[in-house]
């Protein structure tokens, strides 16, 4: 009883393998090919972008990939810093190295190293910042209420 397969029946069997392997080796890149490619659209842009509550504006000056001048004083870069372009796509520090923009900020809280910044549009930089000191509302008056009964001091 043998149970080895004759040698001719095994070189078949092996060139009818490679040859298979051949065949969807090359019919691979035809049908990806043939899959229409989805164009890239860029963000609309009129989206408003939104900003967190504790951002910052200023302006950004990038002197190399680990510090910065912010509104013309020296700052270092956290090392996971994060630079958004007006289409919101993130920008590699070194390719705007010596370029001033103006941003929105965030500033980490215990390390003191900017965080990350948004590079605005010109829409976005004629806004007012919301809680920005300029736009600072207060909930107190000086004086007497005018429907108060109470009597004026004198």
């Amino acid at each position: 009883m043998n149970r080895c397969l004759p040698i001719r029946a095994a070189r078949r069997a092996r060139l009818l393998l490679l040859a298979g392997l051949a065949c969807c080796c090359a019919a691979a890149p035809l049908a990806a090919a043939a899959q229409p490619l989805q164009p890239y659209i860029p963000p609309a842009s009129g989206v408003a972008r939104n900003f967190p509550d504790a951002a910052q504006r200023g302006t950004l000056m990038v002197t190399s990939t680990a510090e910065a001048e912010l509104d013309g004083k020296p700052i270092r870069m956290a090392p996971g810093m994060r630079l958004f372009s007006p289409q919101n796509s993130l920008i590699f520090l070194h390719t705007v190295i010596g370029q001033r923009m103006r941003v929105n900020y965030l500033i980490e809280a215990s390390t003191g190293m900017l965080l990350t910044a948004w590079i605005l549009s010109e829409g976005e930089a004629a806004t007012p910042l919301r809680g920005n000191a300029d736009t600072l509302e207060r909930n107190f008056r000086f004086g007497p209420e005018p429907d108060s009964n109470a009597p004026a001091l004198r």
